[in-house]
């Protein structure tokens, strides 16, 4: 594996769970990493964590269901990259921001349904584009988009919000064909459960989600997702990591 020094590194939905972790991660490979999410005080904690460990981060506060807050989160980035020397490159975009929804198509609450849309898909998809855009032109990049295994092996359970890592996922691999000959690479990350605020957030309880999930034993927490995302970015330009399902070893479903 290559490491990330001398790269600029975007996360978003980086106050917490997953996104922090990834951001740690890509500043422990050697990336300096910009951080993005609405908690603006959760994200400077962010960014003093991994100061304190020798990295390099900055805050950018914004809604990642917004195109005025990606616009923002962009101009900023390369604000950042031209002041670090790296020429306004942007490396890396993990495409994390997202929530979750209890329920299926049946039992999801239906006022939920817009704002979940606007933020797992067209907001996502929104950054991806913008990223792509500027990848395609500096002939090199990663994006890393959070799916879901509930959007791999659609459940019941979560339907509705499977529904949107699905057409996520689908958006990501039609991007992938468009951009993959200009040295650009677009993968999908499939996390099954991963304990953090996700769950509370989501609507899920001891009745709808977690008695069901005692039988999985040790689930995945968001570091483990986080080595994976730096191993996929860290691979030399001639190797794509397409697609990652991550799965705690006794989940057998979804």
């Amino acid at each position: 594996m290559n490491d990330l020094s001398g790269k600029v590194a975007v996360v978003t939905g980086a106050s917490s769970g997953i996104g922090a972790a990834t951001a740690a991660e890509l500043a422990r490979l050697g990336a300096a990493v910009v951080v993005h999410a609405r908690r603006k005080e959760r994200l400077e904690a962010v960014v003093a964590k991994i100061g304190g460990q020798g990295g390099k981060a900055i805050a950018v506060a914004g809604d990642a269901a917004y195109v005025d807050d990606n616009e923002r989160l962009i101009a900023q980035t390369l604000a950042f990259s031209r002041g670090a020397g790296n020429a306004g490159r942007i490396d890396v975009v993990v495409v994390n921001a997202g929530r979750g929804l209890a329920g299926g198509v049946m039992s999801s609450d239906h006022a939920e349904w817009l704002a979940l849309y606007e933020l797992n898909v067209l907001g996502a998809a929104d950054l991806m584009r913008r990223a792509g855009e500027l990848m395609v032109k500096q002939g090199s990049g990663d994006i890393v988009v959070l799916g879901s295994v509930s959007g791999h092996h659609i459940s019941p359970f979560s339907g509705f919000y499977g529904s949107t890592k699905w057409a996520l996922a689908s958006l990501a691999e039609a991007m992938r064909r468009e951009v993959c000959a200009h040295g650009v690479r677009v993968t999908t990350v499939k996390p099954a459960v991963v304990m953090s605020e996700f769950q509370e957030n989501a609507g899920y309880t001891k009745e709808n989600f977690f008695k069901d999930i005692e039988k999985f034993g040790k689930v995945l927490d968001p570091d483990d997702v986080a080595r994976v995302i730096g191993f996929i970015v860290s691979q030399p330009p001639h190797v794509h990591v397409n697609e990652v399902v991550v799965r705690p070893t006794g989940q057998d479903y979804p």
